[in-house]
């Protein structure tokens, strides 16, 4: 079986068990997407390694792949991303934080200094739907962090709509204050920053819940932890409405050719029989091991031949040599 129903989705993310071969697989598959549409492969790891993965320095900018048309980069860095967005909404925040609670100056400086929980994802949805917004591309594709962290992402509309709720009952208690003492309240910055986040919101939730527009892939090898993993991962994906159609199967040893082959791939049976069990109503692209690390356009390029099962007339050389090459 091949990856397949892409060609109109806007928004593909991969996740999986760290070290099941996501990154290579978000970047094999924009490669494939970049032949018909221009096309940004987006990192929310905090651990990056598109830019190992591609030999190329990437980083917190857009940066088109070498050696690729049509196709670009970025490793979203959430502290920078925060930071961008406190210097943006720099009176905003302030303003709310001054009216809202009885921090002085200085409380409010350390406080916008600190960490706040599941800022990251937030953080990078957010960038994610502004690069969408902006129609630089018309495909998405995200190398997301291991599975808490993707779940995390996926949760983020609803993390960011509690946190707006809190601030509009905060706000709410200092409209009515200012509204008794003078009879009447203006809407400000902060109400106009507040709304615009709440759309943002639902711009999120309406993407991942589009099965027409937006796909979540997960990889998985044939090892019990991360079979158990994905299986929860699936789940948790179906309580936000997230429905999942195809996974990817990596690492599966194919070839009998010496003792150690033979026993591995022993083992992995019946993990690939649980994988069929599991996962039955699934497209299953099942991808066998490479003898060495997939780094680099060419190998990425031969996994993505894998991944969509090209037999165009001038690849088809390329996947005879591949099946003398993998193990």
């Amino acid at each position: 079986m091949a990856l397949s129903g892409l060609a109109n989705k806007e928004l593909i993310l991969f996740g999986g068990k760290g070290g099941v071969g996501k990154t290579s697989c978000a970047i094999a598959a924009g490669i494939e997407l970049s032949k018909a549409s221009k096309t940004l492969i987006i990192s929310t790891d905090p651990a990056h390694s598109i830019s190992d993965c591609l030999e190329q320095k990437i980083g917190n900018r857009i940066q088109p792949i070498q050696g690729v048309e049509n196709l670009s980069a970025i490793e979203i860095i959430a502290d920078e991303a925060f930071r961008e967005f406190k210097e943006e909404h720099d009176k905003e925040i302030k303003s709310f934080l001054d009216t809202s609670t009885n921090l002085d100056d200085e409380d409010i400086d350390i406080l916008l200094d600190l960490s706040i929980p599941c800022i990251d994802e937030i953080m990078s949805f957010i960038k994610i739907i502004s690069y969408i917004e902006k129609g630089m591309f018309k495909k998405y594709v995200v190398d997301t962090a291991p599975t808490g962290h993707a779940l995390r992402l996926i949760s983020s509309p609803k993390l960011l709509d509690q946190l707006i709720k809190v601030i509009v009952k905060m706000r709410w208690k200092y409209r009515y204050m200012i509204s008794r003492f003078s009879g009447s309240s203006q809407q400000d910055d902060m109400d106009t920053l507040l709304l615009n986040l709440k759309k943002t919101v639902k711009k999120i939730e309406r993407l991942l819940c589009d099965s027409a527009r937006s796909e979540f892939i997960p990889v998985c090898i044939p090892e019990s932890m991360a079979i158990l993993e994905t299986k929860r991962l699936i789940s948790a994906l179906n309580t936000y409405n997230v429905k999942v159609r195809q996974m990817i199967v990596n690492n599966v040893i194919e070839s009998e050719g010496c003792s150690f082959c033979k026993e591995k791939k022993k083992s992995q049976l019946k993990y690939m029989e649980q994988i069929g069990s599991y996962y039955n109503d699934l497209n299953r692209v099942v991808i066998p091991l490479f003898p060495s690390e997939i780094t680099g356009i060419e190998k990425l390029n031969q996994l993505r031949i894998l991944l969509f099962a090209n037999m165009l007339a001038d690849e088809k050389g390329n996947r005879m040599m591949m099946a003398n090459m993998i193990i």
